[in-house]
């Protein structure tokens, strides 16, 4: 895989910030865009950009087969059964604020939620709201103080019959931790209950096949994947999607309307009342194009080894501490300095060009879980350098030299 070549592909990494080269790790918040998709989406709105589904003149029927050829892909790349599994929204947040609106209606009180200590609020608070709602439990299983799943634990939740539904993430946010889904999911399903994956971060990172995994749900979001922001995808079994109730009202989700009733579209578009997210699908569909032109194999590597080299040179920064030791972790270090709050890393970091997140990274109850208030983070992409990780250690080193 040639580094330079791709860099060249993505015009704001020419930048410079604050009269340095911008050296950008934040990609677990939002990844940067290749040109490839920002033409895709120029061209869409420039020669064939028109509303979908209801038009009968050409522009609109270029239009609905642009999105639906990209629905299509996101049902090939998720190796889908087919593409009426994909539920276009707006975000991860979205996916499963739908699930748990639509699919979470049909629990009943007394029925479990099973999250765990490791989620994002997105895969949290829709969960509390609709315990608050229905009168579910939600219950919390643990991590371990490396940061993996306490798999023993997640057994004994499962054991006694109750849980309906498991949602929790494939890679976390915060610790890079990689949990293992197929068993998770085969767990779950022993003990009678479907599981959602939040997938935000692992489809950046791997391959995924949602047959393969066995799960129930998978989510994941356009943004973090190279592609536009307000794009992300449901992908729920179709059985589920069937007997789920729609989460919005509105035109395209419906068969019939009179004023005294209305009668649901069928699947996918039950669920997409509106106009939807139309460039920003057409840009998804391309930004899958291009990440599998590269292939997931060279991908992975690339990662795994900025990953190593990050862990090898990091610790060498006076006074750091790496925040988790999973036993497998995508490209995702979270850290804290002695003496140094992790905010005045971010900004003096920033001075010297380099981008990195630093706050709860939206998961408050893992912070807490750690002993922590907030941690610094690095993440990384596919067009992140090992030269790039070192210009991160040395400019920590000093900035640690300005606080001692």
């Amino acid at each position: 895989m040639n580094i330079s070549e791709i860099r060249s592909q993505f015009p704001i990494l020419s930048q410079k910030v604050h009269g340095k080269p911008l050296v950008f790790l934040d990609s677990a918040a939002s990844a940067q865009k290749p040109d490839v998709v920002i033409d895709s989406m120029a061209n869409m709105m420039r020669s064939e950009y028109a509303n979908i589904h209801r038009g009968l003149h050409w522009m609109s029927e270029r239009a609905t087969e642009a999105y639906e050829v990209a629905r299509s892909r996101v049902a090939s790349f998720l190796g889908a059964a087919s593409r009426e599994e994909i539920v276009f929204t707006r975000n991860s947040t979205e996916a499963i604020n739908l699930v748990a609106y639509t699919y979470g209606s049909l629990l009943k009180p007394g029925q479990v939620v099973l999250i765990s200590e490791m989620e994002h609020h997105a895969n949290l608070v829709p969960w509390q709201m609709l315990r608050d709602r229905t009168g579910i439990e939600l219950r919390v299983t643990p991590i371990t103080d490396d940061g993996d799943l306490d798999l023993d634990a997640y057994g004994q939740h499962l054991s006694d019959g109750k849980v309906a539904l498991v949602a929790i993430t494939h890679m976390s946010n915060v610790l890079g931790t990689i949990t293992p889904a197929e068993r998770l999911v085969a767990m779950a399903h022993d003990a009678g209950a479907k599981i959602l994956l939040d997938g935000s971060q692992a489809v950046v990172h791997r391959k995924t096949d949602v047959q393969k995994l066995g799960a129930d749900f998978y989510t994941f979001t356009g943004h973090k994947l190279y592609g536009p922001t307000g794009i992300g995808v449901l992908w729920a079994r179709r059985e589920l999607l069937d007997a789920m109730p729609p989460f919005m009202g509105g035109g395209d989700m419906i068969s019939s309307v009179t004023f005294e009733k209305s009668v649901w579209a069928p699947v996918p578009a039950k669920f997409e009342a509106g106009t939807p997210a139309i460039v920003e699908a057409v840009g998804l569909g391309t930004a899958i194009d291009w990440v599998e032109s590269i292939g997931y194999e060279a991908i992975g590597a690339h990662e795994a080894a900025l990953t190593a080299h990050a862990l090898r040179v990091l610790p060498d920064v006076p006074g750091l501490s790496i925040v988790g030791a999973p036993r497998e972790r995508g490209g995702v270090i979270s850290f804290t300095m002695e003496d140094v709050h992790p905010h005045d890393i971010a900004t003096l970091l920033d001075r010297n060009g380099i981008a990195v997140r630093a706050g709860h990274h939206c998961a408050e109850p893992l912070m807490h879980r750690l002993g922590l208030t907030a941690t610094a983070r690095a993440s990384f992409g596919i067009y992140t350098t090992e030269d790039e990780i070192d210009v991160l250690a040395e400019t920590l080193k000093r900035i640690r030299q300005f606080f001692v």
